[in-house]
């Protein structure tokens, strides 16, 4: 992808993020965390080469760290793209909150039923600790469940 096209796709995203409060665009922003990685150019072939060489144990307690401290990287700056005006400590807990709102409906999550039943009680149980998404959020929530769970 040539420097224009991604430049493009990341202004996209973050112009769509940037129509909804706060808090759900930090949730937007964040599950779309992946591709504004692979945007950025992330990871690096070096960090891909360190990555494969760490046990199951090491990738866990990486992988803890990056969700504990995703409002201090490059997460942070996508949304205050989106909400420029918005507090810097009030960009971090829309991120912090959108982090623990998705490892809510996760730990939530039941293979107990019909898989879109189980999809919908999830978020609805997450929904209850995190009531304050927009209802467009949390459809967003029950298809990214659905797809990672599939």
């Amino acid at each position: 992808m040539d420097t224009q096209s991604a430049e493009d796709e990341l202004s996209a995203i973050i112009a769509g993020a940037a129509k909804q409060p706060l808090l759900d665009a930090a949730y937007a922003l964040w599950r779309q965390r992946y591709r504004l990685e692979t945007i950025a150019g992330r990871p690096t072939a070096e960090e891909v080469r360190v990555n494969r060489t760490f046990s199951p144990e090491q990738f866990i307690i990486q992988y803890r760290h990056e969700r504990a401290h995703a409002h201090e990287g490059p997460m942070f700056g996508y949304v205050k793209r989106a909400h420029p005006r918005a507090d810097d400590q009030a960009i971090r807990q829309a991120i912090i909150t959108a982090v623990k709102f998705e490892d809510a409906y996760n730990k939530h999550f039941d293979w107990n039923g019909d898989f879109e039943d189980c999809v919908a009680r999830a978020v609805k149980q997450a929904a209850r600790k995190y009531p304050h998404y927009l209802e467009t959020t949390y459809r967003d929530a029950r298809n990214d469940l659905a797809y990672y769970m599939k």
